[in-house]
């Protein structure tokens, strides 16, 4: 795909042979045939055998106690198999009602199913807001929380840090719901859960007051300016992201996210660290026009329509690119880019943009900022999976002096014992997985290899 494609709009999320008519749960395996089911990438097709569409909780215990193996599906935004199954699939689009909304303990309550394009709307008329948002709003609550997504910003967590509890039905068909109130521990290993520990059914998360926020873009950020200023510029707003594609001396472009406070006017200068205002929106890659785009320009307009990069009311094609994405200690952040930036020459054929954000550190067993302050490095790459398996383990080896950790949802190479060192709750996420799943129903290939093959 060539970069003026990128994310172009589309009727529909997922296009043409991508569709998959629903199938009735309440068929039996042996009449019950999955249809073809790709991500939506489209550089992935799914092996289960089985795919489900269940309306109730009882119809899962029931699929989850006749499978042998089984994963759940969520808006299909992850690039590797960690979602698939070689047996039975069982998709939560159903699972997207709003249950509850606890203005006192400022909480909600939502189906696993539900995206937060849905949701956020919704929590704004009600007079709240949720902490923050991935780039684009078209992904699953539950599914983004499970892989640890993140939105950004240095006083921010990823998606799942907004976790207050979980509901979910494990490998023994049991309903378990687990909490930070009442399970400390045992609930920070839940949250990420990798798809490991039970068919998720209900999350509550944590809400706030709504907010008012505005964007402004810079252009042309000298590299040596982030070298010597880089907690300044990424602490310049609620929210702060690079984009560049590392073929100059500097960053394509800073999109600052901040609040506005009712009564306080705020204004952008006209330079940033020796950037320049944008005249005008632009889309991450230039060429591409921003039709697509939150609005910037520091137009004043709700949370929900400024923290993603891109608006809800766009429906994104079943995108032809892949992505990777790799965490490191924000310490290390200014050395991290420094070692990418030097791969240019070698990014130049398959990166179509790269961004770069700050994600608080949080206490979650696997998640990517557990423990450290963090600094995520995105690629959207072209989809050329044969040149990408060349080239990922050059990024992965430029990293490797900074301890990086993947994504759990995107593309990556590396090894398994490597991947294993750099998560020292492993062995007990290990424990509680087999505590709720003794006999390895949620487990599939990935799994197997990413957290315990040697």
């Amino acid at each position: 795909m060539k970069k003026r494609t990128f994310l172009k709009t589309s009727s529909s999320l997922i296009a043409g042979s991508l569709l998959t008519p629903m199938i009735s749960c309440k068929e039996t395996p042996e009449n019950t045939q999955a249809m073809i089911r790709k991500n939506w990438a489209g550089n992935l097709q799914y092996s289960a055998k089985q795919y489900y569409e269940p309306n109730t909780v009882e119809e899962i215990q029931d699929l989850i106690k006749q499978a042998d193996k089984v994963r759940l599906l969520g808006t299909r935004h992850c690039f590797n198999t960690i979602a698939d199954s070689p047996d039975t699939q069982i998709s939560l689009k159903n699972f997207d009602k709003i249950i509850e909304l606890d203005e006192a303990a400022q909480q909600v309550t939502i189906g696993a199913g539900i995206k937060y394009g849905q949701l956020c709307p919704y929590l704004h008329e009600k007079g709240f807001a949720i902490h923050n948002l991935a780039s684009l709003p078209h992904i699953s609550v539950a599914g983004a929380c499970a892989t640890a997504t993140h939105g950004s910003g240095v006083g921010n967590g990823n998606l799942g840090t907004g976790v207050a509890a979980v509901e979910f039905v494990n490998g023994k068909g049991e309903l378990v719901t687990l909490s930070r109130a009442k399970d400390g521990d045992r609930f920070l290993g839940a949250v990420v859960n990798l798809g490991g520990l039970g068919a998720i059914t209900k999350v509550t998360l944590d809400i706030e007051p709504t907010y008012q926020m505005r964007q402004d873009v810079y252009q042309y950020l000298p590299m040596e300016a982030l070298a010597d200023h880089f907690d300044e510029i990424m602490s310049s707003g609620y929210s702060v992201s690079l984009f560049t594609d590392y073929q100059t001396d500097k960053v394509n472009q800073v999109w600052i996210k901040r609040k506005v406070e009712k009564g306080v006017e705020q204004s952008a200068e006209p330079e940033f660290f020796g950037a320049q205002l944008a005249t005008r929106d632009i889309h991450p890659i230039l060429a591409i026009s921003a039709e697509n785009c939150t609005p910037q320009m520091g137009v004043v307009g709700p949370w929900y329509e400024r923290l993603p990069h891109f608006r809800m009311d766009f429906t994104p094609s079943s995108g032809t690119e892949l992505q990777a994405e790799y965490f490191v200690p924000r310490e290390n952040a200014v050395a991290a880019i420094q070692a990418i930036q030097q791969m240019g020459s070698r990014l130049k054929q398959l990166l179509m943009i790269s961004e770069i954000r700050t994600i608080k550190a949080d206490e979650l067993w696997m998640s990517t900022a557990y423990r450290r302050e963090s600094v995520a490095i995105h690629f959207t790459l072209e989809q050329d999976w044969a040149a990408l398996q060349l080239l990922l383990p050059d990024i992965e080896k430029a990293l490797e002096p900074f301890g990086a950790r993947p994504h759990w949802g995107k593309m990556f190479t590396l090894a398994p014992s490597t991947l294993q060192s750099r998560y020292e709750r492993l062995p007990d996420f290990k424990d509680l997985l087999k505590e709720n799943d003794p006999d390895e129903k949620f487990s599939n290939p990935f799994l197997q290899k990413n957290l315990y093959q040697g």
